[in-house]
């Protein structure tokens, strides 16, 4: 099947992170840092732009007990580094020599910043970011904003998420959805 647009989640699909430094700083604060910081009460504020990163950060320390201790291991698990997955760009690029790529990311506000520290700034045709619209996956919103920016009716376009649940919403809405593990999941629906 060809599409008209893809739409590509960023974080774990795009943009990694190291994964075994956050398990690391977890393990030597024994603090649950991963639970703590992904819970939806924290976290879903931050990803609405109702919140700065830096008070996300500031709520995850205070339900750590808000001791100097939860700080200093909450700054450097903010502070783990990230990296494009080179494969993914190039298969994305090559895709963007035939219809556009929408990039759609439940993010904070230094999105923007990320973005350009890794060298993405330009990349997509676009950048749905759900700090800026308001709406976070998988609500049905931003995909349909998604497909409106890519120019493409939702059954047109190719979805691309590493989250199942994220991957069903946009299936609902008629999109062709790909759940992503490797890059060998994202090579074989763009050829």
């Amino acid at each position: 099947m060809t599409y008209d647009a893809v739409l590509c989640d960023l974080d774990g699909v795009l943009r990694q992170f190291d994964h075994d430094v956050q398990a690391e700083i977890e393990a030597r604060y024994g603090l649950p840092l991963m639970k703590t910081a992904f819970d939806p009460a924290l976290m879903l504020p931050a990803t609405l732009g109702r919140v700065t990163e830096r008070e996300w950060a500031e709520s995850i320390v205070v339900a750590l007990g808000g001791d100097e201790r939860a700080r200093r291991a909450v700054a450097e698990f903010v502070a783990v580094p990230f990296r494009v997955d080179e494969e993914v760009r190039r298969l994305l690029a090559r895709a963007q020599e035939r219809m556009p790529v929408v990039l759609v990311t439940n993010a904070m506000d230094t999105l923007e910043a990320h973005l350009e520290q890794l060298g993405l700034t330009y990349f997509a045709d676009d950048v749905v970011s759900s700090a800026r619209v308001g709406v976070a996956k998988p609500d049905r919103r931003i995909y349909e904003i998604a497909a409106e920016r890519a120019g493409a009716a939702p059954e047109r376009c190719l979805f691309v998420d590493d989250r199942p649940a994220n991957v069903e919403a946009a299936r609902a809405l008629g999109m062709t959805g790909v759940h992503f593990r490797t890059v060998a999941d994202l090579a074989v629906v763009l050829g």
